[in-house]
Parts: C-alpha cells; structure tokens; sequence
C-alpha cells in the first residue's frame, strides 16, 4: 500500500506494471502523460515507483490524488449525516401519530430503516478499516473489518430488496383494488430482510471458502462478487418491469375513468406520483454498470455512488414523509 494503491505480491525479478487509475486523470494537465506506472521485486524489497506518480499520472504532488479522494469522503459524509437525521425523524412521525399506522406506512418505515443501515454501515466500514491511516490496507485482514464489510453489503442489499417491495406493493394496490394488504405485509417482510440475509450467508461462506484475503471489500473475483452483484441486478430489472406495468394500469384506468364521466381521478394520480417517485430510487446507473468491467466508469461511479448516493435517504425522506399531505396538515 503506497497510500494510493495496493500492489499485489510479485515473485523476485519480476517486474509489475499497473496503470494509473481513471479517476487520478481529472489531475492530468497534459495530453502526453504516459499512464503507465512500474515497480519491480528485488531480494530487498520493492523499488522505487519509475515513473513517479508525479509523471506517470501527472499530479503535480503526491497528495493531490488522496486529497481528491478525502473530499469525496467528506461530501459523502455529509450527505450520509443528512440522510441519517431525516430518516430518523421520518421514522418518528411515522410511529408517534396513530393515523399514519398503515400497511403502506410501515413498507415505508423499513425502507427508511435499510437507508438508515445502509448510511450507518458506511460510517462503520470507513471506522474500521480507515481508522488508523498508517495500516497497511493491503495486508489487514480482521474478523472485525471483515465484519464490517459483510454488514455493509447486507445493508445494501436490503436496502434494494425494499425498493422492490415499494414497487411490488404499488402494483398490487392497483392490481388488487379490493383485496386486504396487510395480508402481504409478511410477505413483504420476507423478501425486504428474508433475501438479503439469505444472498448474505451465501456470499460470506463463500468468501471464507474460496477467497479469504484482506477484508473482504475488494471485487477481484467476479463469480464471488455476483453473488451480491446479481440479486440487486434482477431486483432492479425486475422493478423496472413492474414500473412499466404500472404505468399501463394507470393508464387504463385513467382512461376508464374518463369513460364513465367519473371525473375524480385524483386517487390514480397521487398513485401516479408515488410511481414517478421511484424511478430515481431504481439505482438504474447500478443497472448500467453492472453489466460493465468494475474499472469502468470509475469517475461517474464516485460521483453517482458517493456523491448523489449519500443524500438519496434524504431524498427519500422528503417524498415519502415530509411533502405528504397528510403528515403536513
């Protein structure tokens, strides 16, 4: 660990060449720069990076890639911080009016608890594993940051799993105008927190089998990684084609509606409202970049995924909560 990147383990004489990250070229200046960096294993250890990273990426000093990366964390800390506190507070005014105990109250009460797991989870994650920064990152391998990263990949995945729900119960209260909700409220439950664990389990027993190295927070087996990767995948494809399907009901009502002269039709557009809510919370840039190598895109990826991703609870919050009728009268 050099405090840019980790460099894997080399045989003596051999010579390992990387490239320079992608989102280290927002620092470059020049259009020769060569991006290309080297180190070789000697019987004394590691050499001299040739070129410097100064070079190489074109930095105009060693600190401006980790300070690049320390800002990121710093918006994303705050955007994290945000989302915690509207989510609580949603939770509460949820919980504390009678009125508001419902079968569609309480699908929002989880999804608000998977961000809130989610934004703490990151906050633990970057405790542990970056709480002493002259660790070696490469090297460290605990059952506590280990841990950490399980819990923050069960929070992710929760927190995917409850998008779903948000839409498989908007479908069903179109669908299904006369039936009983609460009766699929356990059903919910299962597959909000059910799944989850279940990918979870897998995925860790797995890891501890197969890919025991470091924390566990790296990508580098991809068979692995779509364990975790591939249930979020097909709950967001899955989710789309319900949004899709809603919107033709709402549609066909609409227009059956206005058939029968029946003029009150504000009941299928706040349904229609909470339709177009959801469609930022999809994560369809997940759905994007899941199908492309992980080194793709690495610069849109930080700016989507810790940048707009950290306020996404609050988003959330104020859709859901805040700018409900009902909740502000």
């Amino acid at each position: 660990w050099d405090d840019i990147r980790c460099w894997l383990r080399a045989e003596v004489g051999q010579v390992v060449n990387a490239s320079c990250a992608e989102v280290f070229q927002h620092f470059s200046s020049r259009e020769d720069t060569v991006w290309n960096i080297s180190k070789n294993c000697t019987a004394h250890g590691w050499s001299e990076l040739y070129p410097p990273y100064q070079e190489a990426c074109a930095f105009r000093n060693d600190s401006e890639p980790t300070s690049y990366l320390a800002t990121f964390r710093q918006i994303y800390t705050v955007g994290y911080a945000t989302s915690l506190i509207s989510l609580i507070t949603a939770i509460v005014v949820f919980t504390a009016f009678r009125k508001f105990r419902c079968t569609r109250n309480y699908i929002h009460v989880n999804l608000f608890s998977s961000f809130i797991l989610r934004a703490s989870a990151v906050f633990i994650k970057d405790g542990v594993l970056f709480a002493d920064e002259s660790l070696d990152h490469c090297s460290v391998s605990t059952v506590t940051c280990k841990s950490a990263v399980a819990f923050f990949q069960f929070s992710i995945l929760a927190n995917y799993f409850w998008l779903l729900v948000e839409g498989m119960y908007l479908q069903t209260l179109l669908a299904l105008t006369f039936v009983s909700q609460r009766k699929y409220f356990w059903w919910y439950i299962l597959i909000g927190w059910g799944l989850p664990s279940a990918v979870l389990v897998l995925w860790v027993l797995t890891r501890f089998v197969y890919d025991d190295r470091g924390c566990w927070d790296d990508t580098d087996n991809m068979a692995i990684w779509w364990i975790i990767k591939g249930p979020i995948t097909v709950s967001l494809l899955v989710n789309i084609l319900i949004f899709i399907n809603v919107i033709r009901i709402l549609v066909q009502k609409l227009k059956s509606s206005a058939m029968a002269g029946n003029h009150d039709t504000g009941h299928y557009m706040k349904l229609a409202k909470s339709t177009l809510f959801l469609i930022p919370l999809f994560g369809m840039h997940y759905t994007v970049f899941a199908f492309l190598p992980e080194n793709t895109g690495i610069a849109a990826r930080l700016y989507i995924e810790l940048g707009l991703g950290s306020f996404q609870g609050f988003v959330v919050a104020l859709l859901y909560c805040f700018m409900n009728g009902e909740v502000r009268t």
